[in-house]
């Protein structure tokens, strides 16, 4: 592992920010940007926080993310969420380390899957499902669980038997395994 000891740059932030608002930058070495694969063509990066240390690394697409953690023997589940016949959402996710990312392809936040949660957290995305079910609390739940064929409570079972398909809006979703 390679390290080295940079300064961080504070100043005005400027613009619209608060009086005395300041922000930080720091260089990084166009060789470790090369290597991570970040460039003029590809700048997105994810940023992540432990109260200790800052990881910076590599946004990858769905597809790339997928693909990595199929190679590392994980579960990996497509959904595509759409509103009638308009892909909105589509969510990689990871039920062995239980991680997810995803790509909106609508700039509505009330069509996408998580609204303007861009980086959604297992979480986030167990609440998703369960709001494409009916309630938990449902009078008469056992009763639907049976009629759908389902022996449990299980948002994600729920869905694949209904599509997620809720009588008050358009939205629904299809999911498949990755191989």
């Amino acid at each position: 592992m390679e390290k080295r000891i940079a300064k961080i740059n504070i100043s005005s932030a400027g613009g619209t920010a608060a009086k005395g608002a300041k922000t930080c930058k720091v260089t990084l070495p166009t060789s470790w940007m090369n290597e991570l694969g970040i460039g003029e063509e590809c700048r997105d990066v994810e940023l992540s926080f432990d109260g200790k240390q800052i990881v910076i690394s590599r946004h990858l697409t769905g597809e790339e993310f997928a693909v990595q953690k199929i190679l590392d023997g994980h579960d990996v589940r497509l959904l595509r969420f759409y509103d009638g016949d308009k892909l909105c959402t589509v969510i990689y996710a990871d039920f062995t380390d239980k991680t997810l990312t995803t790509e909106n392809h609508v700039d509505d936040p009330v069509k996408t899957a998580f609204g303007n949660n861009a980086l959604p957290t297992w979480v986030d995305f167990q609440a998703f499902l369960e709001e494409r079910c009916v309630p938990r609390q449902r009078a008469g739940l056992r009763e639907y669980l049976e009629t759908i064929g389902v022996s449990e409570y299980d948002p994600l079972e729920i869905i694949q038997k209904t599509a997620g398909r809720m009588a008050e809006d358009h939205q629904w979703l299809e999911m498949e395994v990755l191989k």
